[in-house]
């Protein structure tokens, strides 16, 4: 399926809504860039701001939320992607807790690693509230993290919990699947650049039924998506674009007509290889697969063996 579906109602509306009624998901990516972990892989670890920088941060992130507080004549939902590690600073604390009681925002959602503390929860709509947690096995005890996601769990927070799919980390991997209740997801991003065995391929998959699915680099030019439409990526200074994956800006939230910019668009990509874009493709159909759970990357159904039924052939 392939270009225009300007008549195709968007996530559930009705063909003649105005972007404005529809439903949006914004990811929001603000200047925040620093870490306390220190990943080889990742060119934010062990990096620290200044307080300046800090600042500069939480004046973006709250004017970002008082539009989104603002934005009421639709449901909104909010992924916070950050660079770095959002859950160390306590201004994400009040933004997600405030953005959670709001009664138009479905979800507020969030990447973590999980290292800061998570008594911030008991102030915030925890029904509302998803978390998308990753393990480092380099970086934290194993037991450590478990006893995080039993937190999580405590606090009825909608949960997935995964970890990066270095061979080398098996072990780990194997040991945090068997530490967590069934029912919890544990996902596996691939490193496609590493060439994987088919061993490896079939260790994953036997921890992600849907590691298959996020191996692959899903041809995207010319098809149809929700990026840009339904959902938008949006940094600091309030510009918007279809994702984290092109470039090119589709408008400013800040601006008065910005949903005129909400329209459908095919993507100019090649390929979308990574799970917050490629989930948003409409030929996978993977919001059949992640239904409400969408952001914080939880499928509908997970049953720790029949999810992988649900997923679209790779």
């Amino acid at each position: 399926m392939t270009g225009s579906r300007t008549t195709r109602p968007a996530n559930g509306a009705a063909g003649g809504d105005s972007p404005r009624e529809r439903p949006l998901t914004v990811l929001y990516r603000g200047p925040l860039s620093s870490c306390n972990y220190g990943c080889e892989y990742c060119p934010f670890a062990k990096r620290h701001e200044t307080n300046e920088q800090h600042a500069h941060d939480g004046e973006q992130l709250s004017r970002f939320v008082e539009w989104a507080l603002q934005r009421t004549a639709a449901p909104l939902r909010v992924f916070f992607t950050p660079w770095g590690e959002a859950l160390t600073q306590k201004r994400y604390h009040a933004a997600m807790t405030k953005l959670s009681h709001a009664s138009h925002v479905e979800r507020v959602a969030v990447q973590t690693n999980l290292s800061a503390r998570l008594d911030w929860l008991e102030d915030a709509r925890v029904d509302r509230i998803g978390i998308w947690a990753t393990f480092h096995p380099a970086w934290t005890p194993l037991e450590r993290f478990v006893e995080q996601c039993r937190r999580l769990a405590a606090f009825g927070v909608h949960h997935s919990v995964g970890c990066v799919g270095f061979p080398e980390h098996k072990d780990a991997i194997t040991q945090l699947r068997a530490a967590l209740p069934k029912q919890t997801y544990v996902w596996i991003n691939a490193v496609k650049k590493l060439g994987y065995t088919e061993d490896d391929v079939t260790f994953f998959q036997s921890v992600d039924p849907l590691f298959r699915i996020n191996l692959k680099a899903h041809p995207s030019l010319g098809r149809a998506c929700q990026a840009g439409e339904t959902v938008i990526s949006v940094d600091g200074d309030g510009v918007a674009r279809r994702c984290h994956f092109i470039p090119t800006a589709i408008g400013n939230i800040y601006e008065p007509s910005f949903d005129d910019a909400l329209q459908p668009r095919a993507c100019t990509n090649a390929t979308c290889g990574c799970h917050i874009g490629y989930v948003h493709l409409d030929y996978l159909e993977l919001n059949k697969v992640f239904g409400a759970g969408l952001l914080e990357r939880v499928p509908a159904h997970f049953d720790a063996a029949g999810v992988g039924q649900l997923a679209p052939s790779p």
